[in-house]
């Protein structure tokens, strides 16, 4: 099938209210625009400079579409990040969120939405907050929220996680269950210059248990692109 078609083909089976963000590691300007003409809206990049490469590609495109970081945002690269995201998906420390407000506010830059990143599984390989190492991990990440909401350019809008991959999606189940009760206790609390509206949680192997356990938003590539290129884009 086309890639198109993959996209028309998830988007018609999951619930409308639950966003697909494009997965576009190291795929070509082709392929996303292939996608973005069959209705795709959001594009998620793990790298500033590969984001910026397909910014610009996309000419008058790149401006119709969301642009989410879903990859580790290094302090080196914020102020370009600043230019080309509309959320930041990756947040994972207080001195992160920090370092992004202050170049917010440098560059005389408005109000930047983020989420919080957990390592729900405490998985040495992968990035975010690791439940092991801030135990009591619910009262951690209700203080790191109520921290960061404090800093004048940033708003917290949800959380975000990849779940530890199984063979059996299913397996992941529980790991998803856990971060939506985080998500939903955080919500509850009505803490001021929060808005808690996205869960984004769900990849290619995973987005149907995902959304099945609370994710109103996955991220897709494989799914809908096919196997990635490896020399597809610098």
């Amino acid at each position: 099938m086309s890639i198109a078609t993959n996209y028309r083909k998830i988007r018609e089976e999951i619930p409308p209210e639950v966003i697909v963000v494009l997965a576009g590691k190291m795929r070509t300007v082709e392929e996303i625009e292939e996608v973005l003409e069959a209705g795709a809206t959001d594009i998620g990049e793990n790298y500033v400079q590969e984001a910026e490469q397909m910014y610009q590609a996309l000419g008058a495109k790149a401006a119709e579409v969301n642009w989410h970081m879903i990859g580790h945002l290094q302090t080196n690269k914020i102020n370009k990040a600043l230019e080309i995201f509309d959320v930041i998906q990756t947040v994972d420390s207080l001195e992160r969120a920090r370092a992004i407000d202050s170049r917010a506010d440098r560059a005389g830059k408005g109000v930047i939405p983020v989420y919080i990143e957990i390592n729900i599984g405490s998985e040495e390989s992968k990035a975010g907050i690791k439940p092991e190492e801030h135990e009591p991990f619910e009262e951690y990440m209700v203080q790191l929220v109520r921290d960061i909401s404090a800093l004048e350019h940033l708003r917290v809008e949800g959380l975000m996680t990849m779940g530890p991959r199984f063979g059996d999606p299913g397996n992941s189940r529980p790991f998803f269950r856990r971060t939506k009760e985080l998500f939903e206790t955080i919500k509850g609390l009505d803490i001021p210059g929060v808005n808690m509206k996205h869960l984004s949680m769900g990849m290619t192997n995973s987005y149907r248990v995902a959304i099945e356990e609370g994710s109103n938003m996955v991220r897709i590539g494989t799914a809908i692109f096919g196997a990635r290129d490896s020399c597809a884009r610098p």
